[in-house]
């Protein structure tokens, strides 16, 4: 399996850093907020991965991490054109670096304490579709959440930033699909956001009987938000979560 880190955007939310630098170089811990999914993945034996983000941070990125080679992994990188597109925009960019191959996608501001491992190995025994994890919190409303039937362990439907949330469960920027994931965003409409949302593209695979999920156990953070990046930042501080792959 390849992984994709998602690290576009605008960060607008962490105004007025991200005016000068990429939210996913803003340090966690001792290390920039993007080595922490680089090393969540290298941890699960992903070692070929593709960055995608704006045209400006390029340099930067590659300034820091180079093709990989401090981290003993593989790195390719990939613009993404349409700052503002969504999720499933952006990950249109991963296309030409998968081939038929299952992946696994990360949005680059995910912060967490779990492996990836016994996941990752799950997705690989599942005969098709994608697979999704999913962490209980205690703001739901701010997140795709999932509609569980928690018996033969399905989600019905994702609700995206429900104003009655279904359960209290959200669906993490964590996820990972076959090729077919491509196909699926060309048949997705833009929202009303003018984004093509990845929770669209996963209630399709929902309608074809395709998605499964798992649930995290440990801490989980979309260090987004100047609150939730300071978190982040004890979390790593108190739990270090990988440096022992540095």
């Amino acid at each position: 399996m390849k992984g994709v880190i998602l690290a576009g955007g605008s960060g607008t939310r962490l105004k007025p850093f991200t005016q000068v630098i990429n939210k996913h170089l803003l340090p966690v811990g001792k290390y920039p907020m993007i080595y922490w999914p680089i090393l969540k993945l290298k941890e699960a034996g992903i070692d070929e991965i593709l960055i995608i983000t704006n045209p400006k941070d390029v340099p930067s990125f590659i300034e820091i991490l180079g093709s990989g080679e401090n981290l003993n992994v593989e790195l390719q990188y990939q613009i993404q054109p349409n700052v503002g597109g969504g999720i499933a925009d952006a990950l249109l960019g991963a296309r030409h670096y998968i081939n038929k191959e299952k992946f696994i996608v990360i949005l680059g501001d995910n912060i967490f304490e779990d492996s990836l491992t016994p996941f990752v190995q799950t997705f690989k025994e599942q005969k098709k579709g994608a697979r999704v994890l999913l962490k209980e919190v205690m703001d739901p409303i701010r997140y795709g959440v999932p509609n569980i039937e928690p018996i033969k362990k399905l989600i019905l439907s994702i609700i995206e930033k429900p104003i009655n949330p279904p359960s209290s469960y959200c669906v993490t920027g964590i996820y990972m699909y076959d090729h077919e994931v491509f196909q699926y965003i060309d048949a997705a409409q833009p929202s009303d956001r003018n984004e093509l949302e990845i929770t669209d593209v996963n209630n399709m695979y929902i309608k074809n009987n395709q998605l499964e999920y798992d649930i995290l156990k440990g801490w989980w953070i979309d260090a987004g938000t100047h609150e939730s990046l300071f978190k982040a930042i004890q979390y790593v501080n108190n739990n270090p979560i990988g440096e022992k792959n540095i």
